[in-house]
């Protein structure tokens, strides 16, 4: 059986030689040339549609154990059940799945012993109704084998997931959403890498003897940004929440670089102030701060900051004196430069709206989080609105936040429908009904005041964007 299984592996490993395209690359015509091979995508035993698809065959928990890709664990097999007697007495679901059905057999086989004026045990009942019967016994009789009947298909269905089994190596799990294609082509990728020299303090400086090339490869990223924001827009959740530029044009501010031109709903021309983070870099908060003082002294309605990353503690600045603040998100398509076509489609840069948050004290001297909504600029009105918890798909608590990592102690999903139902179902009899209900919540469960006394919140909207905010608690 091992050697089958190594073989097994081998043969799938010389057919593995797939290439997966990230979305920064640029597919050459020869690429394209050399696409039309295409063959089954398996599901690695090391990675993570891999451990859920191995916690469904079994009916377990998936494993929460870190994936790497790594084909050298093989992959998801189809297996059959080797059932024996030691499987079936040490499978405590089957004891869980007959007290949920007694509950609703016992009480029909007593109506249909009172109605025929029997005694029978369980196992004395008949599997065909006598044509003497009154029909209200028929009815009886019917309904308590129905039951009878999906009480040991669940049983079945139980022990052949508890039970060992007899792995098919020549028959891994497909996934159908995915796609291999094989060879013989090329790829070239724009290269992400730019030396910056930094202080003591850690904070960008000149480099003496910067080349020309350079200074103008900043200011053409500038440029694309620039072009791709007047065609694109600023996106939020809502469409009709959109800003859509009139005009865009340079502006010589030390950290506005752009004057952007947008009608508000009453048909009035707003002036937004456009700041650009760094295309390797995370904005933080004394920026944007300067380039909101900035933009108040030169006369702006609003600043609008682009920028691939902010850091944690920029997240609660929305606003100094009359200037919103509003934080886009630029897609990583962006650092194409040059070689992104400008077409206006898709959310290129996207404002999450900043979360309205409450913290609640609790019992015990503990504390709760209940999260109220979304405050969302409406370009419409001029003003910042709060929608409700329903924007979110989800949120999660790190509830001691230590300023370096972001680690979830508790996560939380929202909105209409439980997310998560298909897992309730695998978890069966190993779930608890009143935890499960605290997920599907706008307000988390109570905990323990921070050591470090601070918490982090992070909420994640339907489109995938999130934003965290930090709380001091004292």
């Amino acid at each position: 059986m091992a050697a089958n299984h190594e073989a097994a592996i081998a043969l799938h490993y010389m057919r593995y030689n797939f290439c997966r395209v990230h979305q920064t690359l640029r597919v050459t015509p020869a690429m394209e040339e050399g696409m039309g091979a295409r063959y089954s995508y398996y599901l690695l035993a090391d990675s993570r549609d891999g451990q859920i698809k191995e916690g469904n065959v079994t009916g377990r928990v998936p494993s929460e154990a870190p994936t790497h890709g790594s084909i050298r664990q093989g992959f998801v097999y189809e297996r059959v059940p080797h059932i024996t007697l030691k499987s079936i007495a040490n499978n405590a679901e089957i004891d869980v799945i007959w007290d949920e059905y007694q509950l609703t057999l016992e009480p029909l086989r007593e109506k249909l012993n009172a109605t025929l004026k029997k005694h029978w045990e369980e196992w004395e009942i008949p599997r065909e109704a006598d044509k003497a019967w009154p029909q209200a016994a028929k009815d009886l009789h019917a309904e308590w084998w129905k039951h009878r009947i999906a009480r040991q298909k669940a049983i079945d269905a139980s022990i052949a997931a508890k039970a060992e089994f007899e792995y098919l190596y020549d028959k891994p799990y497909e996934d159908n959403k995915k796609v291999r294609v094989s060879g013989p082509f090329t790829v070239e990728s724009l290269s992400p890498h730019r030396v910056l020299a930094v202080d003591e303090n850690e904070d960008v400086v000149d480099m003496p003897g910067t080349s020309d090339a350079d200074a103008r490869g900043a200011q053409d990223f500038v440029q694309v940004i620039l072009d791709t924001l007047k065609i694109s827009g600023v996106q939020q959740a809502h469409k009709e929440d959109k800003i859509s530029f009139s005009s865009v044009t340079p502006w010589p501010g030390r950290f506005i670089c752009a004057d952007g031109r947008y009608t508000d709903g009453d048909g009035t021309e707003k002036r937004a102030a456009i700041f650009i983070g760094p295309e390797f870099g995370t904005v933080s908060r004394p920026d944007l701060v300067s380039a909101a003082r900035e933009a108040g002294d030169a006369g702006f309605d609003v600043l609008i900051t682009c920028a691939f990353n902010y850091d944690a503690h920029s997240s609660d600045f929305d606003k100094l004196g009359r200037i919103p603040v509003l934080k886009a998100r630029m897609n990583a398509d962006l650092h194409m430069a040059d070689d992104l076509k400008t077409t206006g489609k898709g959310n290129l840069f996207v404002i999450f709206g900043e979360p309205d948050i409450k913290i609640l004290p609790a019992a015990t001297g503990q504390i709760q989080v209940k999260v109220n909504g979304v405050d969302v600029f409406k370009p419409h009105l001029g003003k910042v609105e709060s929608s409700s918890p329903d924007e979110l798909a989800c949120w999660f608590i790190d509830t001691d936040y230590n300023e370096e990592s972001f680690f979830v102690r508790h996560a939380y999903f929202l909105g209409a429908n439980d997310p998560y139902k298909a897992l309730k179902t695998t978890l069966k009899a190993e779930i608890n009904e009143e935890a499960w209900e605290t997920l599907h919540s706008d307000t988390s469960r109570p905990f323990d005041k921070p050591t470090s006394g601070r918490i982090a919140v992070k909420v994640i909207n339907h489109l995938g964007d999130e934003v965290m905010k930090v709380f001091r608690v004292d």
